[in-house]
């Protein structure tokens, strides 16, 4: 601004010897300016041009010769703020990544054990329904021998029969889900083991963790199914026990009804 100040004293003073001057002393204040103008916008829009080259190129128009010369490296510099830093390089040696896939691996198993545990305990659990369900149809028929009509002891057979056919559907589906169980406990075995020699130590602790869990789970279901076989069998040896008592009573009866003449010996 001083110079501009100056080349305005210049242009009114008794410096300018003619009209030639004159014009050349204006030519130079508007070149100076424009220059002034054009860097304080350079100044006030230094993040515009960090990330904008339309601008850069429209100021760049408007400086003179010599100011594009000098603004030039600036911008060449400003675009270097775009420039993001190196990220460091991870570690992909052989090592880690054995121990990564080992880690899904070990995933991956958890999740079929998981899956298979819940569907062999449901699958338990209903049949160990089943089996009270039978046993109870059983003694109401136990305690009923003997009171029953024919049509009435048929109905109770049905409903017994049809119960029957449905503890060994369950139980079929029992030993179905148990051999996918025993197979991803398997599965969890193994993975745990190759988890434990590449040096994930945290997986192999976790699937052994579960294994742990889904064995005593399954253990404790099946401990309620076995009870209710055995109680199965209880009632079906007192039904055996309490048909033979009543077909014993009938034939005593059928004899203290023949006449005795019938009875004596030749």
């Amino acid at each position: 601004m001083q110079a501009v100040k100056n080349c305005g004293l210049c242009a009114s003073g008794s410096f300018l010897k003619g009209r030639t001057d004159f014009l050349l002393a204006r030519r130079n204040m508007a070149v100076l300016r424009m220059s002034a103008a054009c860097v304080q916008l350079l100044k006030d829009k230094t993040s515009v041009l960090c990330n904008s080259s339309v601008h850069q190129r429209l100021i760049l128009q408007c400086l003179p010769k010599v100011a594009r010369s000098n603004a030039i490296p600036f911008s060449v510099g400003s675009g270097l703020c775009a420039v993001p830093f190196t990220q460091q390089v991870e570690n992909l040696s052989h090592e880690s990544l054995i121990r990564r896939a080992s880690c899904l691996v070990t995933d991956s198993a958890n999740t079929y054990l998981s899956q298979t545990t819940l569907a062999l305990v449901d699958a338990l659990t209903q049949y160990a329904k089943a089996l009270h369900t039978l046993i109870s149809l059983q003694k109401r028929y136990i305690t009923s021998i003997g009171k029953l009509s024919p049509a009435e002891e048929d109905s109770i057979w049905q409903v017994i029969i049809g119960q029957r056919v449905e503890v060994s559907d369950r139980l079929e589906e029992c030993k179905r889900f148990e051999s996918n169980w025993m197979n991803a406990i398997n599965i969890c075995e193994l993975s745990a083991e190759a988890a434990y020699n590449s040096g994930a130590e945290h997986a192999c602790t976790a699937t052994k963790t579960n294994l742990q869990v889904a064995q005593s789970k399954v253990e404790e279901i099946r401990k309620i199914s076995k009870e209710a076989e055995k109680k199965l069998a209880e009632t079906k040896a007192e039904e055996i026990q309490r048909m033979a008592e009543y077909a014993s009573s009938i034939d005593i009866h059928d004899l203290e009804d023949v006449p005795e003449a019938y009875l004596r010996e030749d």
